[in-house]
């Protein structure tokens, strides 16, 4: 299973912000501890202008490499510019690209970092500068290797970006298991949204989860899933507002990787939030989704089947 990493691409933040940028390198270092050898850590290539002008305008394209973002708009997104913002989100994309080529080749593939859903065409948010699924999805399906995707998106904030990308293309299954009174407050339409109250517990949101998953193969088998396994869900986190237990979502992993390997379905595992009261937890769920996937690619369950 290859594994790819962009934490040495690190963003230049203010002092007091509230983005754990610590976690990146503090999960690659528990992945080396504790998995590789036999998986392959890898530095992903950035992403060119042609793989992001296939989903972002290039104009927003230019405006964020040239650093001519309004102060408005760089709020929104939530980072100060710098030349190290710009490289730090093209490496992001560049590892979910190299994540589902490797995931096509090899079965399961996961970046250390990604899930910028907040990403829109021609503005980014929450975080998100660019869309690195959507960017993913664009590039596999100019190449023609992919007929039907899938994304399930369980990030405690709603897939907005990635569901307002796909809203026309009947190829991409979108499902977002998310807050419902939680960031974004204006939502989008995913093929499938399960929208949750706070404080939901285990039970209800593991329920979901089954949920979306139903739902992603009741319309067929996909050539490939990307799955969005956020740690922000988790009941100790500052922004997520559910209340569900390390346990539960260990136990998300294996509803949504187990599921594709058993239907020997290729999966792509990007990390999505995480904003722990305690990093050392937002790390460990994380690492628990890398666990889970590394279980699948060592038994071959998820080795996809030929084309």
């Amino acid at each position: 299973m290859k594994l790819y990493y962009t934490d040495q691409f690190v963003l230049p933040l203010p002092p007091g912000h509230r983005f754990p940028m610590a976690k990146y390198a503090l999960l690659r270092e528990r992945v080396r501890e504790a998995l590789i050898p036999p998986h392959e850590l890898v530095v992903p290539e950035p992403a060119s202008d042609q793989d992001l002008t296939r989903v972002h305008s290039p104009q927003y394209v230019a405006a964020v490499t040239r650093g001519t973002l309004s102060a408005a708009d760089m709020r929104r997104i939530g980072f100060p510019w710098s030349e190290a913002t710009v490289e730090r989100a093209r490496r992001s994309v560049g590892a979910t690209l190299a994540a589902s080529h490797a995931a096509l080749d090899h079965g399961i593939a996961v970046n250390l970092a990604g899930g910028t859903h907040h990403a829109f065409p021609d503005h980014g948010m929450g975080f998100c500068v660019f869309n690195d699924i959507a960017v993913a999805v664009r590039a596999l399906q100019a190449e023609r290797r992919v007929s039907r995707i899938a994304i399930i998106d369980t990030d405690v904030h709603q897939g907005d970006g990635t569901a307002f990308i796909f809203r026309s293309d009947p190829a991409v299954f979108t499902c977002s298991v998310h807050g419902q009174s939680n960031f974004p407050f204006l939502k989008q339409r995913s093929d499938l949204d399960v929208a949750l109250p706070d404080d939901t517990g285990d039970a209800e949101y593991l329920g979901a989860v089954e949920r979306g998953v139903e739902a992603a193969f009741r319309g067929g088998r996909p050539d490939l899933l990307y799955y969005l396994a956020g740690a922000d869900a988790h009941q100790q986190d500052r922004l997520g507002r559910l209340d569900v237990s390390m346990a539960a979502l260990e136990e998300r992993d294996r509803i949504v990787i187990g599921r594709a390997a058993a239907e020997r379905v290729p999966v792509v595992l990007v990390m999505g939030g995480g904003y722990g009261r305690r990093i050392e937890d937002t790390v460990a769920i994380h690492y628990a989704s890398v666990a889970t996937a590394a279980r699948f690619a060592d038994a071959g369950a998820a080795e996809p089947t030929s084309r």
